[in-house]
């Protein structure tokens, strides 16, 4: 929404309507009264892909705001829309436009494409990571959370300056937007297990797509954090 609006405040007919003062209380306005908050009681977490394209707008509006970005090897991320695809023997899902549902390769191109759901975030957080504001990440490793979660939820916290909280990673409990994952006709899409756990099972994408996505794990890298990103791995 926010992005939206500063697509209006810079182009077209009302673009000189707003200085940067304006620009600044509309935005920031817009997100406290999205979620009933004057902006003293504490934290607000949104949850965008496009944060990571507007981090200078972030630093700009809420100067102590981190991004936070769970990653994973791309091998097993775009494994997992591939085994989401295939539980629809019609192969339905909407997330692929129906001239690329013909074969997994077809799906996985368009998966891996400027506009795929997986392709745009990983530009997006390439951008972000070597960019100018890459102070304000703060990266996740899904690996360390699921085997360490306890630990990894300890240094979120802390990061944060959030209070400690006892969290019960064998019982977790989240709104699951059914109706979002049913109009994309992938319902599953976002069902997170009660569980906080590993899992393991061998990869339904070929050889030759793994090879072409090994190595994407920049972040565990040590000489590749030019911008001094908070990475926990």
């Amino acid at each position: 929404m926010m992005v939206k609006l500063t697509s209006v405040m810079v182009e077209g007919e009302f673009q000189t309507e707003f200085d940067s003062g304006a620009t600044s209380r509309i935005l920031r306005g817009t997100l406290y009264n999205y979620y009933g908050s004057d902006g003293t009681d504490g934290v607000i977490i949104d949850n965008n892909r496009m944060w990571c394209t507007r981090l200078g707008l972030i630093d700009s509006l809420f100067p102590n705001a981190r991004v936070i970005c769970c990653v994973r090897d791309p091998v097993w991320i775009v494994d997992s829309f591939e085994r989401l695809f295939q539980r629809d023997p019609l192969l339905s899902s909407k997330i692929v436009p129906i001239q690329s549902r013909g074969n997994l390769h077809d799906r996985v191109e368009h998966l891996l494409s400027k506009d795929g759901p997986f392709g745009y975030c990983w530009r997006a957080l390439n951008e972000a990571y070597f960019g100018t504001f890459a102070q304000k990440l703060l990266l996740v490793d899904y690996d360390r959370l699921v085997t360490d979660p306890s630990g990894t939820l300890r240094q979120i916290t802390g990061v944060l300056g959030l209070p400690k909280y006892d969290y019960d990673f064998n019982k977790v409990d989240t709104n699951e937007p059914i109706a979002f994952d049913q109009q994309l006709g992938t319902p599953g899409l976002h069902t997170v297990r009660p569980q906080v756990a590993a899992s393991h099972r061998r990869p339904v994408l070929p050889p030759e797509i793994v090879s072409r996505l090994a190595g994407g794990t920049f972040w565990r890298k040590q000489d590749m954090n030019p911008g001094r990103a908070t990475i926990i791995a």
